[in-house]
């Protein structure tokens, strides 16, 4: 069975039967337990997740679907004092069991400025240390920005100063011991994974691990121990190949964990075995209880 670390089920709203067709199809490939990340289109909306976590039903048919609250970077100019309050309202739930997706994100000319970013992401740190919930980060690579945003953020590194902002506001806690939290998505290089590991995350990898420019990201998986990498889907986004281009769905996490295994020398009902444990240790209230 397989666990899908990262998915935004809120998003899949095209017909009325939508997500419960997605999830019937997550069961199907054998993916029983999903986390749906609380961030909306806003904090207007990171609710929606949590709702959608309360609202269904557990039988064997549907796997079992957990939340998390937060303001992704993007919405940084909108972590107000209300906006922050009701992530830590949420974070109170059982079934929201992480922060996230929290960071810093200087992909895009549209982001808000650094010190805005930056503000919301201590903040949020801030209210995990205090509920002693684990964070999912979401660290955006400046390599890779657009040139608009190059100018923008000028020689600001984001992973530089994710690291070095968790190393101040989160490590401090003592949360590292038990497990930090995620690196969502990771897309850095051994060096990143290194440090992130060193602060006591998990690595967890998505649809891009198999795209063919993504070597920097497979070293980093290769590298990895074994008992902190994860898989995930990012759905609806970042199809992985062989289905690159279409909606993601976490159905689709097989096709990483595939390709996780294949890298790592070993069968994917090994891969899925170890993802499934590392994600149940991190977060110990997803742990299936016997009948």
């Amino acid at each position: 069975m397989l666990v899908d670390s990262h998915a935004h089920l809120d998003f899949y709203t095209e017909r009325p039967a939508d997500r419960d067709e997605v999830l019937a199809r997550a069961q199907i490939a054998g993916v029983n337990t999903i986390l749906a990340i609380g961030i909306g289109e806003g904090p207007a909306t990171m609710h929606q997740a949590l709702d959608l976590a309360r609202s269904l039903p557990r039988t064997p048919t549907t796997p079992r679907v957990f939340a998390t609250a937060g303001i992704h970077p993007q919405e940084a100019a909108h972590a107000t004092s209300d906006a922050l309050e009701k992530v830590d309202t949420l974070a109170a739930d059982p079934l929201c069991v992480a922060i996230g997706e929290i960071g810093l994100d200087y992909y895009h000319v549209e982001n808000p400025d650094i010190p805005t970013q930056q503000l919301a992401f201590t903040a949020q740190m801030y209210i995990a240390a205090t509920g002693r919930k684990p964070i999912i980060i979401h660290c955006r690579t400046s390599e890779l920005a657009t040139p608009q945003a190059k100018q923008k953020y000028g020689s600001a590194d984001a992973w530089a100063d994710t690291l070095a902002l968790i190393t101040e506001h989160f490590k401090p806690t003592g949360l590292s011991a038990t497990g930090a939290g995620i690196m969502h998505c990771f897309s850095g290089n051994i060096e990143d994974a290194r440090r992130s590991l060193d602060l006591g995350f998990y690595l967890s990898f998505a649809g891009n691990l198999t795209y063919p420019k993504a070597q920097q990201i497979r070293d980093a998986a290769a590298f990895a121990p074994a008992d902190r990498i994860l898989v995930e889907t990012d759905a609806p986004f970042l199809a992985p190949i062989p289905l690159r281009g279409q909606r993601n769905e976490p159905a689709y996490v097989a096709h990483t964990a595939r390709a996780l295994a294949e890298l790592r020398g070993i069968s994917p009902e090994e891969i899925a075995a170890i993802t499934t444990e590392n994600f149940h240790r991190l977060f110990p209230s997803t742990r299936p209880t016997e009948a």
